[in-house]
Formats: C-alpha cells, sequence, structure tokens
C-alpha cells in the first residue's frame, strides 16, 4: 500500500485536487482510502456526493471510545473509503489532536492491513502546517509519500518552500520523501515555466499542471467529483492525467528547500515581486 500525503498552503484546493485525482485512480482499478487531515471535515465530500460524513473526534465524543471500523468509516464513489479526523470544540484544545487520534484508532481497528486491499491511502492536510499534530502524517511511517499543490501565486510558493523544509526535517530519521508539485493553476503570467523551475530548485519534479476551468467548480456544485460529474469534458482528463502520473511516478527526494533570498530572486526573475 503506499501512503500519500497532500499538504499546500490553505485555499490552494488541495481536497478538491486529492478528491479529483483519488477519482482518476478508482478508474484505474484502484483501491484507495481517504483520511481527512482537516478539523473542517469536508476533505471527503465529493466522494459522498456532498453528505456530511461524523468525525473520528464526533464520534468518539457521542459514543465513547467503544466504536467500530464502520463507525468512522463511509464508502464513496468508486468504493473509495472516507475517513474525517475532525476537532476539537472551537476554542477547546489542539487540532492536530484529531488527526493523531482517528490515525491511531484506524490502525487499531485493521484499516490498513493487507486483508483490506488498499492500494493507497491519501492524507489530505490542513494548510501548510507541518509542526505538532498536522505533521502525523508524515511522521512514524503513516505517509511516504508526499505532493504539495501550489500555484505560481508568491504565498503558495512560500508556503511550499517551507513544508519542503518540513519534509527534510522528517526525511532524516525516516522514510518519507517529495513526490513532486502539482500546480493547482490560478492563471500567473508564465505560472508552468515558473513552477517547473520551482521544482527544480526543491531537487523535485512538476508532476502534473492542472489548468483552472469553470467545469471544477460546476462539478463542485453537483457535489461530485469532474470524472463523476461528466467523463467527457477536457478537465477530467486533466485529473486523469495527474493520478496516472502519480500511480507511475519513481521520483522521490529529499527536498532542497530555497533561502529566503533565493526564492525571492526568483519570483522576481518571473516579475512577481516587480
Amino acid at each position: 500500500m503506499r501512503k500519500v500525503a497532500i499538504y499546500g498552503k490553505g485555499g490552494i484546493g488541495k481536497s478538491t485536487t486529492t478528491q479529483n485525482t483519488v477519482a482518476g485512480l478508482v478508474e484505474m482499478g484502484r483501491k484507495v482510502m481517504i483520511v481527512g487531515c482537516d478539523p473542517k471535515a469536508d476533505s471527503t465530500r465529493l466522494m459522498l456526493g456532498g453528505l456530511a460524513q461524523k468525525s473520528v473526534l464526533d464520534t468518539l465524543r457521542e459514543e465513547g471510545e467503544d466504536v467500530e471500523l464502520d463507525d468512522i468509516r463511509k464508502e464513496g464513489y468508486g468504493g473509495v473509503l472516507c475517513v474525517e479526523s475532525g476537532g476539537p470544540e472551537p476554542g477547546v484544545g489542539c487540532a492536530g489532536r484529531g488527526i493523531i487520534t482517528s490515525i491511531n484508532m484506524l490502525e487499531s481497528l485493521g484499516a490498513y492491513e493487507e486483508s483490506v486491499g488498499l492500494d493507497y491511502a491519501f492524507y489530505d492536510v490542513l494548510g501548510d502546517v507541518v509542526c505538532g499534530g498536522f505533521a502525523m502524517p508524515i511522521r512514524d511511517g503513516k505517509a511516504e509519500e508526499i505532493y504539495i499543490v501550489v500555484s505560481g501565486e508568491m504565498m503558495a510558493m512560500y508556503a511550499a518552500n517551507n513544508i519542503s523544509k518540513g519534509i527534510r526535517k522528517f526525511a532524516q530519521t525516516g522514510k518519507v520523501r517529495l513526490g513532486g508539485l502539482i500546480c493547482n493553476s490560478r492563471m500567473v503570467d508564465n505560472e508552468q515555466e515558473m513552477i517547473e523551475k520551482f521544482a527544480e530548485k526543491l531537487g523535485t519534479h512538476m508532476i502534473h499542471f492542472v489548468p483552472r476551468h469553470n467545469d471544477v467548480q460546476r462539478a463542485e456544485i453537483n457535489r461530485q467529483t469532474v470524472i463523476d460529474w461528466d467523463p467527457d469534458v477536457d478537465q477530467a482528463d486533466e485529473y486523469r492525467g495527474l493520478a496516472k502520473a502519480i500511480d507511475k511516478n519513481e521520483k522521490f527526494v529529499v527536498p532542497t528547500p530555497m533561502e529566503i533570498e533565493e526564492l525571492e530572486s526568483l519570483l522576481m526573475e518571473f516579475g512577481l515581486m516587480n
């Protein structure tokens, strides 16, 4: 089983990218589980047709410790297994606790065992936080492949560079590696070329460039992934291409994050800071 975590700046489109990519993997016959690691518990919405899934923490609060796997895991589109970690009540406790509790419980209930037959476990992680509980997916072998969703916007690239620093730190004592950058386009000038060069500086590659298209929003309004909503549109093929690129990827590296001055020079080269 391949263990994949998706990171990136808040609002960059991680959950959308994750679910659309998983839809492409399902179409290829892969068996996938998504573990949402965001207190908003919206990482599996498109897989479940917009239905709100009770999170692991909510289940524990309401039912106590005596829970079964089916209490915290639902089957969604294409047989995808869906879990939402959830978070504490607003203003109380650390949101990272949900991730730690969720992953530990999934392990104790046998969600990752060979008998389940998973090809992939995907972790969709909150924002660009790589400390505490939010680092859980890249600690202790929970996730070994990291993909960073980025765009040509300045703060998205800053966040990707910081995430790379976290990956480098955890790679010193574990198997976690960077699998590449996914450019979720914001239609910035020279965006594809800039992200390709940024990836090169980090020692990795841009695994796919996802163009911006209103079909993504149209599918989300209908509470579906693009492939589920209309498998014949061009954007569906983009997510199929991303899924295939991840499935075939063999380039996993310890990243070489840039110093802030070098990153700003790259941004200036492409005119973002003029």
